[in-house]
């Protein structure tokens, strides 16, 4: 296709993107779920699952391969930009206030079901059409033990957005207890795709450049950014100028994390975490949260949706094996942060929230599956059974959540608004 057809099939795609988007989201919404889930099922509609069995012919003139570039750039910065407003409201007093709890919940969220994941792996590598024929067992528990691992890091982010529990006690300890553990099961990641040929260095680099840039953002950078913080207070504003270097910063971020080995969503969070509070913060997000989140974060719900099938679970033996990882990711992630939650401290209406919130897999686990699927760790039957596990614990999550906290979350709400109204 020439450059000119490729914009033009890409605005097609916007329309038709934004249009799903919005209409499953509120069907979603009518549902109880979040409008963040109408919009990962939404994409998942637009690919081979749905749109492509039924129509396959006007599924590949909408998305036809040439412009999938198109989309894919997209994608990222939707949500790396999306991560890096979620890092500017990250209230990091309260984090430091729960650190001890949020790393231990982020610990026995990734460990428990990591080793259930590489024990799974041990059968399942026996079966055919499952692992690549060049899979080891090593490489197989480790992939394994990495997808069960995963939290749906920005799914986590929008539903607590939506519920307006972003810089609450039980959001901060999610989010953060997400965010260590997002990261080490990339670490891990990081370590199969390196023993697939890429070499070791792929891991090293990983690991040890996402502790370095972790470690100067939040040190030297926190304050070297100031400096915004005080321009922003000045002017009264957040100007085109101070806007674009602030762009310019985040841009940079990604592009150091995604070099490194680690996703864009790391790089953006923690430079959004190192940014300066007060009028910056909230100009920052009124200018820029409406077009990250009507416009750019849809294409990166549809881009994995894209590379997803749902129609290869299609037989008995691989219905039990996906009821088998289904019911291995829940207990694991969902178990074990509850646990790892009430034995720090937490009262239990916490602790099940957290459970609920950090069980959701989301397009994380999608976008570590593609990358399997890619470098030929595993075959398109795994492939389809962690796509239905992610798909699942993510709807799970909403109302598990809603059950165990969002209703006493509202109630207590109300009682302490109705003195002051009174």
């Amino acid at each position: 296709m020439s450059s000119a057809q490729l914009s033009v099939a890409f605005f097609l795609q916007m329309f038709v993107i934004l249009a799903a988007c919005r209409l499953v989201g509120l069907l979603a919404r009518r549902l109880g779920q979040p409008q963040v889930v109408g919009e990962m099922i939404a994409g998942v509609f637009l690919g081979p699952s749905l749109l492509g069995f039924w129509f396959p012919e006007l599924q590949g003139r909408l998305f036809p391969k040439e412009s999938l570039s198109f989309l894919y750039i997209g994608a990222q910065l939707g949500v790396g930009l999306y991560m890096f407003l979620v890092g500017v409201e990250f209230n990091a007093g309260a984090f430091l206030g729960r650190a001890r709890s949020a790393a231990w919940v982020s610990i026995a969220g990734m460990a428990v079901p990591f080793v259930m994941g590489a024990a799974l792996a041990i059968p399942l590598l026996r079966l055919p059409g499952l692992y690549s024929t060049k899979a080891t067992t090593l490489e197989a528990m480790l992939f394994l033990g990495a997808a069960m691992s995963i939290t749906a890091f920005p799914m986590l982010a929008r539903i607590l957005y939506e519920r307006g529990l972003t810089g609450t006690a039980v959001g901060t300890l999610a989010l953060a207890a997400g965010a260590i553990g997002d990261a080490g099961a990339w670490c891990v990641l990081a370590i199969v795709v390196a023993s697939f040929g890429a070499g070791p260095m792929l891991a090293v680099r990983a690991i040890v450049g996402g502790i370095v840039y972790g470690a100067v953002v939040l040190t030297i950078g926190r304050r070297l950014l100031a400096g915004l913080g005080k321009a922003a207070e000045r002017a009264g504003r957040v100007s085109p100028a101070l806007l674009a270097v602030t762009l310019m910063l985040f841009m940079l971020a990604v592009w150091i994390t995604d070099g490194i080995g680690l996703h864009a969503v790391f790089g953006g969070f923690l430079l959004g975490v190192a940014m300066p509070r007060g009028l910056f913060a909230r100009e920052l997000r009124r200018q820029l949260e409406p077009f990250a989140v009507v416009f750019l974060l849809p294409m990166f719900f549809t881009f994995s949706g894209l590379n997803t099938r749902l129609d290869m679970v299609n037989n008995v033996q691989l219905f039990g094996v996906a009821l088998a990882v289904l019911a291995a990711a829940c207990l694991g992630k969902g178990g074990a942060c509850w646990a790892a939650a009430r034995w720090h401290g937490e009262d239990n209406r916490t602790a099940l929230a957290i459970g609920a919130l950090m069980n959701a897999r989301g397009l994380m686990e999608l976008i570590i599956i593609n990358i399997g699927l890619q470098k030929g760790v595993i075959q398109p039957a795994m492939f389809s059974i962690l796509v239905v596990m992610a798909i699942v614990t993510t709807l799970m999550a909403s109302p598990m959540f809603e059950w165990v906290y969002g209703r006493h979350s509202r109630k207590v709400r109300g009682l302490e608004a109705a003195p002051a109204e009174a």
